[in-house]
């Protein structure tokens, strides 16, 4: 077997033909653009995390202890194994979902679509829209307005929410939010006016004119329940005034030695009609007149700021995730599938045990990518979260950031924590790197 010779003299060239020299040449360029902008700053960065705040002195391995004693830094460590572990997860097992599920539908290709089209989106406009879809007020927010509707469907509001009497109020006593009861007994004949005041001037606009109760027949109690207050001043406090309104849907219970013998509730001029057996008793407004609206959750408080931020990423990377799975699903021979069934496995078996098992590589594949995504995530969280929860969500390449070019800045522990961010992509990558490789010589 003969080998290939080079002819004397002249310059080695490469397989497309090019001098070696020329190709290097035009390489030069982008090998410069490299270590200008990835080999230096990483070199720099490992050099000044040995250093204090100031640069000046050298502090070994300080930086990276304070790292793990530090309460924000280690908040910030606990969200990023949150992160590591829960998002990429949750994308990875959504996306096998859809793959699987969309391979059944004719309209599999526009759902997939649609599932994908947040990747299009930026994660600072993914941070936006999130921002304002976890909006604390229900006419604002999204979530909470979907979670108000469904507990208002199953859990009635208060009628009044903050109505109280007046403090030192001769005819109700009561805690500040209720129950408020008579301080005398009430009976027959005598009508009995509770007057309540602190009522929102936009939860009167529909209100009815207030009027006197009339006699109750039979021994019953009468009586009404309104705003003592007059619009523009004056009146007569205690009494029903021209002007005033009406609080309907009113619970009115009638006590006696603890026990509740009667009820009833107001109708739209604020008067109710309880029978005799009220004769005597005590009138009470239940503190459920007078609860506050059910304003749905605080997606951005400290417990549930993290959770909500991992959503909206899931939300833009869950497509992402299907379409690889997708196409590796697409890749598995249809026969492996008939024969499992043939063979008596039901649906559930054949994808725990021969559909899982041959996406088991593009499945850690995916899974990989989206750790290392994680791992440096900051656009959703810096939009997202509030400035007073900033800390509660914190990740380290946001806490990097506060560090580096923040108020309080200390480069020395900004270098330390992205010398630790790169010591833990590292290992990922190399993962990811060898099973692409092995996958390659397949």
């Amino acid at each position: 077997m003969t080998s290939a010779v080079k002819p004397s003299g002249k310059p080695a060239k490469s397989v497309m033909g090019t001098r070696r020299w020329v190709a290097m040449l035009f390489l030069l360029p982008a090998a410069v653009l490299l270590l200008a902008i990835v080999a230096y700053p990483i070199i720099y960065s490992i050099i000044r995390s040995f250093f204090d705040q100031s640069g000046d002195s050298f502090v070994a391995f300080d930086n990276f202890q304070a790292l793990f004693t530090d309460e924000d830094n280690l908040t910030a460590i606990k969200n990023n194994v949150i992160w590591v572990i829960v998002a990429p997860s949750v994308c990875t097992a959504l996306g096998l979902i859809f793959a699987v599920l969309t391979e059944r539908v004719s309209f599999g290709a526009a759902f997939k679509m649609v599932i994908f089209m947040p990747m299009a989106i930026s994660m600072l406009a993914a941070g936006v829209i999130f921002s304002l879809v976890y909006q604390q007020d229900p006419e604002r927010g999204v979530a909470n307005a979907v979670v108000t509707g469904i507990h208002d469907t199953f859990s009635e509001s208060s009628a009044w929410p903050g109505a109280r009497p007046r403090p030192n109020d001769d005819v109700l006593a009561g805690p500040q939010k209720g129950p408020y009861t008579t301080k005398d007994t009430v009976s027959a004949g005598s009508p009995a006016l509770l007057p309540l005041v602190a009522v929102k001037p936009q939860d009167l606009e529909t209100a009815k004119p207030a009027t006197e109760p009339k006699a109750a027949s039979g021994g019953g109690i009468s009586g009404t329940v309104w705003v003592d207050f007059k619009p523009g001043g004056g009146g007569k406090l205690g009494a029903i005034d021209s002007g005033e309104k009406a609080l309907k849907g009113i619970k009115v219970e009638a006590v006696k030695d603890g026990k509740t013998v009667a009820s009833a509730t107001t109708g739209d001029d604020g008067t109710f009609t309880l029978p005799k057996e009220a004769d005597g008793a005590k009138l009470a407004l239940p503190a459920s007149n007078f609860g506050e609206k059910y304003n749905g959750v605080d997606w951005l408080g400290p417990s549930l700021i993290t959770p909500a931020i991992i959503a909206s990423y899931v939300w833009m990377w869950a497509g992402f995730a299907m379409v690889l799975i997708a196409a590796g699903l697409a890749s598995i021979p249809r026969e492996l599938l008939e024969a499992a069934r043939v063979d008596g496995a039901n649906e559930l078996q054949v994808f725990r045990r021969v559909t899982v098992p041959l996406l088991a590589p593009v499945l850690v594949v995916v899974l990989v990518t989206l750790m290392i995504n994680v791992l440096k995530i900051f656009d959703l969280v810096w939009v997202i979260s509030p400035g007073a929860n900033l800390k509660d969500a914190n990740v380290l390449a946001v806490q990097l950031y506060l560090l580096g070019f923040g108020t309080d800045t200390d480069q020395g522990m900004a270098s330390a924590i992205a010398v630790v961010l790169l010591l833990l992509v590292i290992p990922v990558m190399i993962v990811n790197i060898r099973r692409l490789r092995r996958e390659t010589r397949r």
